[in-house]
């Protein structure tokens, strides 16, 4: 973990999507984070040491979700499938679907496996799945400010964490989509999560802050998401928990959300081959940090 010694600076953004506006200043105090999202290696040694069974793994049933097909009350998560052409954006049934069986241990559903990944991010987490690894490792998911204070790196109101030029000197900063979502992308692209630490750290030495998973705060969405991502609308209702930093599915041409402003709504049942997550501890104030 990295200690962060906190501050104000400038939350939000404008020119891009509503709901990250308006920019106001936030004070955060000092906090230890985790370098990077939490592995799938790191994940399994929680779910050895706890026998931890993931929302994705979980019988599902009617009672749960009245309005769903019945061939789908099976557990699953959502997994993005590339388009072969470009596709009407407005319709992500283009490119998401519900998958029986995918779940953290087998990210792209039946017959896959975890292979060469030990240090990629773990995905196909809900918001109860990361809050009870946190509890384990006695930590806590970060507020959607902490967060968002450390993806900045310290470039207060800089588009991007590494500053407010896309791709400086033509570089890639980040694991995103590098050509026309959904179908086409440029050579030398991660097709799905890449290993944590793989592209340039912020200034604050925080790996995959924007890119490669979204990941979960502790903080509720309180206003109503631009579509993108998975998503639709959210309904009335449920409960929606705050996503940051965008995925390997975000894309200059649809959801520019690989920025540190950037935030989307989650039900916090949902898990997806692009959600992950990292920790963070705070003061105590008898003892200092933790």
């Amino acid at each position: 973990m990295i200690l962060l010694s906190g501050g104000t600076f400038s939350m939000g953004a404008t020119g891009f999507y509503p709901e990250e506006g308006p920019v106001r200043p936030v004070t955060v105090d000092d906090f230890w984070i985790d370098e990077a999202p939490v592995t799938n290696a790191e994940f399994r040694r929680f779910v050895d040491a706890t026998g931890h069974v993931t929302v994705a793994e979980r019988p599902v049933t009617a009672d749960d979700y009245p309005d769903a097909d019945p061939d789908l009350l099976v557990p699953g998560s959502l997994l993005f499938h590339r388009c072969t052409r470009p596709v009407d954006l407005r319709d992500i049934r283009k490119w998401w679907s519900y998958a029986p069986g995918a779940d953290w241990k087998e990210p792209e559903g039946p017959g896959s496996d975890l292979a060469g990944r030990d240090d990629h991010p773990v995905v196909h987490v809900a918001y109860e799945d990361a809050e009870a690894y946190a509890r384990w490792a006695g930590k806590d998911l970060p507020s959607e400010a902490e967060w968002e204070y450390a993806a900045r790196g310290g470039l207060d109101g800089a588009t991007y964490a590494w500053g407010d030029e896309f791709a400086p000197g033509g570089r890639r900063m980040a694991n995103i989509w590098y050509g026309e979502f959904p179908w086409r992308k440029v050579a030398g692209s991660h097709e799905r999560t890449s290993p944590v630490g793989a592209f340039p750290a912020n200034g604050y030495g925080l790996s995959d802050m924007v890119g490669n998973v979204w990941e979960w705060t502790k903080d509720r969405f309180g206003s109503t998401s631009s579509g993108c991502c998975h998503s639709a609308e959210p309904a009335a209702g449920p409960v929606m928990g705050v996503v940051k930093g965008g995925s390997y599915l975000c894309a200059p041409n649809y959801c520019r959300r690989y920025r540190p402003a950037a935030r989307h709504g989650e039900t916090l049942d949902t898990s997806a081959c692009h959600i992950g997550f990292r920790c963070v501890r705070r003061a105590v104030p008898e003892f200092g940090l933790s």
